[in-house]
Parts: C-alpha cells; structure tokens; sequence
C-alpha cells in the first residue's frame, strides 16, 4: 500500500515527481557506513589531510578543508595522484540541505571514475531517478531505484569500475560499472562512455578519481580503492 500523507504529497506522487513509497520495498541502510577497507585497499583520503589529492593540473596541491575527518567541496575540482585501472571503491558523502534550489544547484557534486566517468552526487531524496540524478553515471545510466537518504546525513557509494578494453586503438569493450548506494545495487554491470567535465584522457587508460566542484559544500570522508587483478 502507497503512503500518501497529505494531499499535496498525493499529487507530486501522482506527477511523477517524487516516488511512492511501499511497506515492502527495500530501503537504504548504514550497512556500510563506516566500512574498513580491506587486504590489499589503498586508503586514498586519510581524514587527517588532503595528502595524495591534487588539482586537476596533476601537480597543485589540492586545498579543500579538512574538518572531523571529512573533506569539504572547495577551491576547485580535485583528483588522487595515484591513478587506478580496475578497481573496487568505497567512499561515503554527505549533501548539504537546499531547500531554496533545485535540480542540479541542490547539493551537486560528482565522482569520477577513471577520471573520465561520473558517477553523481545530489540531493535527490524521493525523486524519480534520472540519469542527472544521485547514483545515475551523468546522462547515461539512471539508477534502477532510489537508494537516496535525506541531505544532512552520511550515504555512501561502493562501486566495481572496470575500465575500457582497448585493442589496436581501438575500444573493443567499453567501461562497465555495478554501483551500491546505501546497501541497494542501482546500476548493475552497465557499460559506460565518459562524461563531460572529466579530464582529458584516453579510453582505457589508468586514470584518478576526480571529485567535482560544482559550488556547493558537499561532505566526503572514508575513500578507499582495492585494485582488482583482471585480464
């Protein structure tokens, strides 16, 4: 049975604009919230300082603020040092509370993986999924189902990337991607192409995580990468 509280929440569900909710269906959790990283995992942000992080320039420290053991969106996009061909990555985020804006000014930020591909990060709580929205990889994949938690609190993303294939210059197999927001899988194995505002960088190749600065103070804390071993 579909909770509708009040009228005007009956009318948005029955819009489209935001999603009914059932007794039944699955919701999001902290089930890994706070996950250590395991044998093997890099720990690419240490909570302390934005040691290993630079600009996009590859060489310019990175300057966001470091507070409690999370990191604040600021001062420019910025990006590990260490780049990454396959790999597991487990990172947790925090969005800010907008009420006034709306769309992509709502607590937008982004990860992109490789450096090239980005997985979005937004106030998107209760919405129908679109492909700009949190956990869709931007204009290409949709989340199979919201998995948001309301701004304000901590959510995270544990993602399996496998890069591009690339034989005589040519790409054979494109990138593919399994994304878990909050303890539910919302892409499950989808073959991606990059997205605009990533680095230049070829198909195939290692390449960083990149965290966006689209202007507004978005929260990240505990991001660790395990390489995986993949012929």
């Amino acid at each position: 049975m579909f909770l509708a509280r009040s009228p005007l929440l009956a009318v948005l569900v029955s819009s489209g604009l935001i999603l009914p909710t059932s007794r039944s269906e699955e919701q999001p959790d902290d089930s890994s919230l706070g996950a250590k990283p395991p044998e093997g995992a890099v720990v690419v942000f240490n909570g302390q300082n934005m040691e290993g992080w630079v600009k996009t320039d590859g060489k310019t420290p990175a300057e966001w603020a470091v507070t409690d053991g999370f990191m604040t969106v600021g001062r420019g996009n910025i990006m590990t040092e260490k780049r990454f061909g396959d790999f597991q990555l487990h990172l947790e985020f925090n969005v800010p509370y907008m009420p006034s804006a709306r769309g992509q000014a709502r607590g937008n930020s982004g990860v992109f993986l490789g450096g090239t591909h980005e997985l979005q990060v937004l106030d998107s709580y209760k919405l129908k999924p679109e492909t700009n929205d949190c956990g869709a990889i931007y204009k290409q994949v949709a989340p199979a189902v919201n998995a948001c938690k309301p701004p304000l609190q901590w959510q995270t993303y544990d993602v399996t990337f496998h890069k591009a294939r690339i034989e005589q210059g040519k790409v054979v197999q494109k990138a593919r991607v399994t994304v878990i927001q909050n303890g539910l899988k919302i892409i499950d194995d989808a073959e991606i192409s990059p997205t605009p505002g990533g680095i230049d960088l070829a198909e195939g190749q290692d390449g960083p995580i990149l965290l966006q600065d689209h202007g507004n103070r978005v929260e990240y804390r505990n991001v660790w990468i395990k390489q995986l071993n993949v012929q």
